[in-house]
């Protein structure tokens, strides 16, 4: 929170010192400015090793987004400053790259070594930033890396950097579907945190990644509940939305006995005959008996209990949410509470206005009675915009009853005199549909509008026409006068739909104006050219309609009629005219229609229904976008039906162990003991840590959610509950936990005050199932934890370990989600519960990050992804139980997830090709694959890198089928598979070579290795240099090229070179085995010149190293892609270095 209020301060301090220069300065990006001269200033700032130029220049550029303009130029002058020391350039620094960082993907992964660093950072703003920024890079190849930073974030102490693992869920999630199962887990350990800072969060990645697995927020439902009046508002509005649909799934329809008892009153009320009416008592009797009278379920009372409160939150979307809950959950008698708060918030801006009405438009069709106490708040202000005016008039129309319709015709006939045309005009059609809808006003309403006709506007006189066309069709014997008058309109209304309105009513009533039909008739063929299109389709009807019933006055008028049309521009009136004309006038050899002609002209049309434009929409979640649209939008869950059956409740329910109710007495005493920080010995303390009672049921249900908390936890009741075997452990553990046990529990204190019984119950539950699995493993699980001191282990003892691991991570669980039965078969098999064997003492896990800060040792360099080494060399990985986790081993090597141990990698190079670890004989089970880059041209296609792959076969057994399945690439990529191998025989190898279009990029290709039994999943990543091909050219050729690709397509680097590069002979070997390049003949003894070219595009690159005095150097790579150009530099740059 510190960081956004320093944020505002600085954002407004830098506005007024910097506000001139904006204007004149090149870094506001004028539009006269020259672009080589653009942010010049800016750049000099950031490479200036004084902070407090640094801090300015970020300030500005941060303001420069803030006002919209485009600041990804300076991407590679900021992204040089993210390993800066000074804390308050680098949370600037971090919110520019969470801006610009999906735009500039390939900059922002050679910085990807601090953002590694930066997840282990003291600050949790920074492991945060550093978090928000990884997620936002958009490159497949670091999937395993994020995966392995959400998932050390969503342990981590801070609940503001667990809340970041949250948000970079949905991004993962998004980049890479197939990690649903892993993101899932983080999920399920997410939802059962206890903070309301992490709540809104994990469930909004919830809906984004698994919606459907509601099972996952049965055990935390009613913590939902509790912890909702507490959360941010954003996240009140997800988790309501979450929990309405929820509940539509887990409870009964509360208004389903209502239902039902219509039903009946409808069945029973039809009945005539006596003797049914004599036992229709003892029918309506024995029905009432076998319908169960409706029990609302506690945990739905317990949601509408919890969210009403809410109705008074200052957000407009935390009450819209809360009354769509109400609206889609609630008793009829209860939904009322919301119509209040949502007129209050009618008094909020006009955006939140409109979406209030469009909601209230749609609960008053269903729910009238709801709003009518509050009609006076709908009455329409001249200040409102015309949005919201219609918005109101068709909420007023809803609420119009017999008793409340002249007031609201008082209002209509008021709103008819704005100068607002379209508000008029719905003006007009509300009264429509009022008269429609209320018989009794329908003849004052249409008296109305008829005085409309002689308003002197003619939108107003258009608008009335048609709405009174709608209304005679309702009776339009009563209502001769008036089509009289209208017909007389015709004159003066230039409107077209009006005018076709008026013709079509006096073409289909003509019985009633038999001497003014063909009156109108005789004007209109006059102008019948210069009509609209709409006007002349009814004209050509008319006359049809006429010809039918008064054939001697108009035959000749329609004939004339019919002429005209048959050579009009629009091929719509064309045909028409034909039609008409072979209906009513047929040849000699036709006219089978003819006699039906009347039936198709005078047919009894029904009369029009008016209704609400919000009548349907009620099937839409009220509050959600796809309601306000009419339709349904993009990742729009639709709202399930009621249940038929109620689901089992039980599933919310946490069981408790009858042997711990005996404890009830001891906590009704603990509540009233003395914090234990007064205590004065460290055996004291540990007594009341074991009696603790400030659990409640978030903490509870957590599990491993609060790593620290939660483990120091487990680890004082195995201390308590285990008297044999582990003492020594224990004791050495209590020792360096006591600072973090008593800071850890002094926060839930605060936190917590007064816990309720049933969660204190819950809690020692829990503990004493850790105490008796731990007292069952005590003997065996000292021989398998590994010391501080060990250095190595074996496979064998790491597989064993890693799948005691895995066992215990499922049983740190509640054990309440479980029978008992399950409990009693998982206490004979011995599992470990409260010491995981991956996490063996918080001594070692000490000792492990004083380790990992000496060596400054981040999670990833950029070098395991490109760096190519010359030399045939032997890389020996330290002990992974000392540095980093098994699986994060694994993942800096093949960039793929496993859980199998890796003590030593050796990665050898066989003649002058590196060879590349693809599949593991461990993972592989035996079969054992390398790749390396042939740097010779692909037979099949040009385009394509050549990749020779091979397979060893280390088991006893033969291995067949080896082909490749599913590669799943990046856009534009390709890959060229080769043929299946039948057999590959025991200790034997074989070699094959595939083709891969890798589009100028460092990005993987992944794909499936599958044999008959098995499929393993495998990626290729190529250095950059690999994705060259050598180019032959003279000395003036290159000069010549070098000169067109100067300025931005050049970088220059200085360096030193070592000892062994002193020579041309060393230099040319370096810079070859690092790209695969080839020397151009250079006439200077001091400069090495090479040429080559991407496979892919064909862009020319080109290297110069030119030597000077003292073993220094100068390094210059010409290249059309900058970003190749960068990450070859880099990678030359290492192989020269010393």
């Amino acid at each position: 929170m510190s960081a956004s209020s320093a944020f505002g301060d600085d954002k407004g301090g830098s506005s007024n010192v910097g506000e001139p220069e904006y204007g004149h300065d090149p870094a506001s990006g004028g539009i006269f400015s020259s672009d080589y001269k653009r942010h010049d200033d800016l750049k000099e700032m950031l490479d200036s090793n004084k902070d407090s130029l640094k801090l300015e220049a970020m300030k500005r550029i941060v303001a420069m987004i803030a006002r919209g303009k485009n600041a990804s130029e300076l991407f590679p002058a900021v992204v040089k400053n993210v390993a800066c020391k000074n804390i308050e350039v680098k949370k600037l620094v971090y919110v520019y790259l969470v801006r610009y960082a999906e735009e500039q993907q390939d900059l922002a992964l050679l910085s990807i070594s601090t953002f590694q660093r930066g997840l282990k950072d003291p600050n949790q703003l920074i492991r945060a930033s550093a978090l928000r920024v990884l997620s936002s890079i958009r490159v497949t190849i670091i999937v395993p890396i994020m995966m392995l930073a959400i998932k050390e974030a969503a342990s981590d102490m801070s609940p503001y950097v667990r809340k970041t693992a949250a948000h970079a869920i949905p991004k993962l999630y998004s980049l890479d579907p197939d990690q649903k199962d892993q993101l899932i887990e983080v999920i399920e350990k997410l939802l059962a945190d206890k903070t309301t800072l992490v709540a809104g969060s994990v469930v909004m990645a919830f809906e984004e990644v698994c919606p459907e697995r509601i099972d996952l927020i049965h055990k935390n439902y009613r913590k939902l509940c509790n912890l909702l009046i507490d959360v941010e508002e954003w996240g009140q509005v997800v988790i309501i939305n979450m929990l309405t649909r929820y509940a539509r799934t887990q409870f009964l329809n509360p208004n389903i006995n209502e239902t039902l008892l219509e039903e009946e009153k409808a069945f029973y009320g039809s009945d005539e005959d006596e003797d049914s009416k004599e036992e229709t008592p003892d029918a309506e009797v024995s029905t009432a008996a076998k319908r169960k009278p409706y029990v609302m379920d506690p945990d739905h009372r317990l949601l509408l209990r919890n969210t009403k409160p809410l109705l008074q939150s200052r957000n407009a979307a935390v009450v819209m949410a809360v009354a769509q809950l109400y609206f889609h959950l609630a008793p009829k008698a209860e939904v009322g509470v919301i119509a209040k708060a949502l007129v209050r918030l009618m008094r909020s801006h006009s955006e939140v206005q409109y979406v209030v009405l469009q909601n209230v438009a749609t609960m008053t069709i269903k729910r009238r009675g709801m709003f009518e106490p509050y009609l006076k708040s709908f009455y329409i202000r001249s200040t409102d915009p015309t949005q919201i005016k219609i918005l109101k008039l068709e909420v007023l129309t809803n609420l119009a009853n017999e008793t409340n319709i002249s007031t609201i015709l008082r209002e209509f006939q008021t709103y008819i005199k704005s100068n607002d045309k379209d508000f008029v005009a719905a003006t007009i059609q509300a009264i429509g549909r009022c008269a429609t809808n209320i018989g009794e006003v329908r003849d004052t309403c249409l008296n109305g509008l008829v005085q409309l006709l002689s308003n002197r506007d003619e939108l107003v006189v258009a608008e009335s026409v048609v709405v009174i066309k709608k209304l005679l069709q309702m009776q339009p014997e009563q209502h001769s006068e008036i089509i009289k008058h209208m017909a007389k309109l015709t004159d003066n209304i230039q409107v077209p739909m009006a005018r076709a309105s008026i013709l079509w009513l006096i073409g289909e009533y003509c019985e009633h104006v038999p001497k003014i039909a063909p009156d109108v008739l005789r004007k209109m063929a006059k102008t019948f050219t210069n009509e609209e299109d709409i006007v002349k389709l009814q004209i050509m009807n008319l006359a049809a309609k006429l010809y039918l019933t008064n054939s001697k006055q108009t035959k000749l008028l329609t004939q004339y009629v019919l002429n005209l049309a048959k050579y009009d521009q629009n091929y719509d009136i064309r045909d028409r005219a034909r039609f008409i004309r072979q209906l009513i006038v047929p040849m000699e050899k036709g006219g089978a229609l003819s006699k039906y002609a009347k039936k198709l002209f005078l047919a009894l049309k029904p009369a029009p229904v008016l209704e609400s434009p919000f009548k349907d929409r009620d099937h839409f979640q009220l509050g959600s976008l796809s309601h306000l649209l009419n339709a349904k939008a993009g990742g729009y869950q639709e709202l399930p039906d009621w249940p038929d059956v109620v689901p089992d409740p039980s599933v919310r329910n946490v069981e408790v162990k009858d042997s711990v109710i005996k404890l009830l007495e001891r906590v009704t005493t603990l509540t009233s003991v003395p914090e234990w920080t007064k205590c004065s010995g460290r055996d004291k303390r540990k007594d009341k840590k074991a009696d603790k009672p400030f659990y409640s049921d978030s903490e509870g249900e957590s599990g491993p959610t609060e790593s620290a908390d939660s483990g120091s936890d487990s680890e004082s009741d195995s201390e308590s509950g285990s008297e044999t075997g582990s003492s020594e452990e224990s004791g050495s553990r209590s020792d360096t936990e006591d600072s973090y046990e008593e800071e850890e529990e002094s926060d839930s204190e605060g936190m917590e005050k007064v816990p309720k019984g049933r969660n204190i119950l819950r809690r020692k539950n829990k503990t004493s199932a850790s105490d008796s699995a731990a007292s069952d493993e005590s003997g065996g699980e000292e021989d398998r934890l590994p010391k501080p001191g060990y250095g190595k282990r074996s496979e064998s003892e790491e597989e064993k370990s890693e799948s005691e691991s895995s066992e215990s991570d499922s049983e740190s669980e509640p054990e309440s989600e479980s029978d008992a039965d399950t409990k009693k078969k998982k206490k004979k098999k011995k599992v470990p519960v409260s010491a995981p064997a991956s996490k063996p003492t918080k001594k070692a896990n000490v000792e492990k990050k004083e380790a990992v800060e000496k060596k400054e040792m981040s999670l990833l360099d950029l070098d395991d992804f490109l760096s190519t080494p010359t030399e045939s060399t032997t890389y020996q990985v330290s002990p992974v139980s000392n540095v980093v986790s098994n699986s994060l081993v694994t993942d800096l090597e093949g960039l793929s997830l496993t859980d199998t141990t890796m003590s030593a990698v050796t990665i050898t190079s066989s003649s002058s090709m590196k060879m590349y670890e693809l599949l593991h004989r461990i993972k592989g089970e035996g079969l054992a694959v390398e790749y390396c880059f042939s740097r010779q041209p692909f037979s099949s296609d040009i385009h394509m890198v050549a990749v020779q792959i091979q397979f060893t076969n280390n088991t006893s057994s033969e291995v067949k089928n080896l082909h490749v399945e599913e590669p799943k690439l990046q856009s534009g990529m390709r890959m060229k598979e080769f043929q299946e191998i039948d057999v590959l025989p025991p200790s034997g190898t074989a070699t094959a070579v595939i083709g891969i279009d890798f589009c100028d990029s460092t990005q993987a290709a992944n794909f499936q290795l599958c044999t008959n039994t098995r499929k393993f999943f495998v990626t290729i990543q190529p250095p950059v240099g690999e994705l060259m091909t050598p180019v032959f050219m003279t000395e003036n050729e290159f000069k010549k090229e070098q000169g067109n690709l100067m300025g931005m397509n050049e970088i220059s680097e200085k360096l030193a070179l070592g000892e062994m590069c002193q020579n041309d002979i060393t230099i040319v070997q370096r810079v070859t085995s690092a790209a695969n390049i080839s020397r151009v003949p250079c006439g200077s003894d001091k400069e090495c010149r090479f040429a080559g070219k991407t496979v892919t595009s064909g862009s020319l690159v080109l290297v110069t190293v030119l030597t000077k005095e003292g073993g220094a150097a100068q390094l210059t790579v010409n290249c059309e892609k900058m970003v190749i150009g960068t990450m070859l530099v880099k990678d030359i740059l290492q192989a020269l270095s010393p």
